[in-house]
């Protein structure tokens, strides 16, 4: 593929949810989640979302993973129909994209040793690797997310919120994914131990030349990383474009209000 053409690409996507109603009557009311959005990630960028939570953040994270189907539009992976894959086209591209969630404890299979959470992509899809290479492999990509080889046989309840957050990055991390999508990815923890998290991020995208797609409500955390940005009010984009541009000149009154509540220390 041309390496100018951006690794993945969406055009007009829209997703409806049905309202749930009182328990006695049927309801055929529907929110529009995600309304016409379009988006590129080109190879080895950050691109940021930024919008409060309700917006649609979510199911266009899940709709780009297809773990969650549009009602309409397009998404293209390295320039393939991405919602046209079947089979084993799927799991091939499903592979190249893999998903860092929120919260890490409800991510991670708490009846699980680290070993297996973080070994369980390759068990899917690279089936011929023995043991000792997955072994080996896991213990590569947890010593990449600092994490060392004897957290290898614990659980998950046994680590902090931001090591757990490092074994869900190591879980997607493993199969070496040109894209990873990173949904909230330090909102369920502390400011300084959710900074870590960013600065880890950051490495692993420069390390990896990895595309990352990072969504969160803070306008900080999107500010730290993201090369471009687009701002998300109620299921659509309303502006976008180079981060600095955005947060230093915002055109539309939705991020010039996002901006305005950000706290600014005194000097």
């Amino acid at each position: 593929m041309n390496n100018g053409a951006p690794l993945l690409e969406a055009r007009n996507l829209r997703k409806a949810f049905v309202v749930a109603g009182a328990a006695w009557e049927k309801s055929d009311r529907r929110a529009q989640a995600v309304d016409d959005v379009s988006l590129e990630v080109h190879r080895a960028e950050t691109f940021g979302i930024v919008g409060e939570s309700g917006c649609g953040k979510t199911t266009l994270a899940r709709m780009l993973l297809r773990l969650v189907e549009p009602d309409a539009g397009e998404i293209r992976f390295d320039g393939d129909d991405w919602l046209a894959a079947r089979g084993s086209d799927m799991r091939k591209i499903r592979r190249r994209m893999q998903m860092v969630f929120q919260d890490p404890m409800a991510s991670l299979d708490p009846r699980m040793r680290v070993d297996a959470i973080v070994g369980e992509p390759l068990e899917i899809h690279e089936p011929e690797l023995s043991r000792a290479q997955i072994r080996a492999r896991v213990a590569e990509t947890l010593d990449a997310v600092g994490l060392s080889s004897d957290t290898l046989r614990r659980y998950p309840h046994e680590f902090s919120g931001g090591q757990r957050q490092r074994i869900g990055i190591a879980r997607a991390l493993i199969l070496r994914p040109e894209l990873i999508i990173a949904d909230e990815p330090v909102s369920a923890l502390d400011v300084s131990i959710g900074a870590q998290v960013l600065e880890l991020l950051g490495n692993l995208q420069r390390q990896f030349s990895l595309s990352l797609l990072l969504i969160s409500h803070s306008v900080p955390v999107v500010a730290q990383l993201a090369s471009r940005v687009a701002v998300m009010q109620a299921g659509k984009f309303v502006e976008s474009g180079p981060t600095e541009q955005v947060l230093n000149a915002p055109a539309h009154p939705y991020t010039q209000s996002l901006l305005a509540a950000v706290p600014r220390l005194p000097v």
